[in-house]
């Protein structure tokens, strides 16, 4: 199987034995991507957090969203269709999970496909995103539920 690499970079602000330390950090990428990081200001209050900087939490989202769409869009092409475009507005849920620890428990992915021509039958649509959850490796790898509530249309 393949491997797959981040690298995070955090530097000390002076202000870390006080706690009121900047969470920012940088995270790259094998490929040569480079995004600013931080804490969520829902967990860890501004200034402390920067909320222009990606979470953990919304990069667990993301990566689930995006491993499904691809699925979404290789199978949809594998059936002869043609997607015109995809845009997903995905949610993760915080929570308790069973074992009584904080987990996002739920992510609802709420895609919006245009189909270029003539759309689908929605039980096709219904069926390809069943197949995507089935095959996303992120979604394989996660313990909170997911739902697919795809957009009317």
């Amino acid at each position: 199987m393949s491997r797959h690499l981040a690298e995070i970079d955090w530097r000390s602000d002076g202000a870390f034995t006080s706690g009121r330390y900047s969470r920012w950090h940088e995270i790259r990428f094998d490929g040569g991507a480079i995004v600013a990081g931080s804490s969520s200001p829902d967990v860890v209050p501004a200034p402390m957090s920067d909320p222009a900087g990606v979470d953990p939490e919304e990069a667990l989202v993301a990566s689930a969203a995006s491993c499904h769409m691809l699925w979404f869009l290789d199978l949809a092409r594998r059936a002869g269709l043609d997607v015109a475009s995809y845009r997903d507005r995905a949610e993760g849920e915080m929570g308790r999970n069973a074992a009584g620890r904080t987990a996002i428990v739920r992510i609802v992915l709420r895609p919006d496909i245009v189909f270029a021509g003539a759309a689908p039958d929605p039980a096709e649509v219904e069926r390809l995103h069943h197949e995507a959850h089935e095959r996303c490796f992120i979604a394989n790898s996660l313990n909170g539920e997911i739902v697919v509530a795809p957009s009317p249309g």
